[in-house]
């Protein structure tokens, strides 16, 4: 959702006002809008609780873009999208590729 990664603040979600605070995104009424998880922070909690970063990344990226039918990405090899995310050390987005060019 547009409020992914805020801490504070609002945002909007089909013509409707969603305050996010507290790590919660909620429309004015107090019922939950979504979450404001980002992918890198979903892969750091991922391999924080015990799982591979091979399987982790596969889990925020291969299998998504499978499930969705998106067969020209989620995976890199000749012919496809080559949508990439590079970690650093700490797991933090150094870089992004969209169709093979750096943003």
């Amino acid at each position: 959702m547009r409020a992914a990664g805020m801490e504070e603040g609002e945002s909007e979600l089909g013509g409707q006002t969603v305050v996010v605070s507290g790590g919660a995104a909620r429309l004015r009424d107090g019922t939950l809008a979504g979450s404001v998880l980002t992918m890198d922070r979903a892969v750091r909690n991922a391999v924080a609780c015990g799982l591979d970063l091979v399987e982790a990344a596969a889990l925020a990226s291969t299998v998504p873009a499978a499930y969705l039918g998106l067969d020209d990405r989620g995976r890199l090899a000749p012919g496809l999208r080559a949508d990439v995310v590079v970690l650093g050390e700490g797991l933090e987005v150094e870089e992004v590729w969209v169709a093979g060019r750096r943003l």
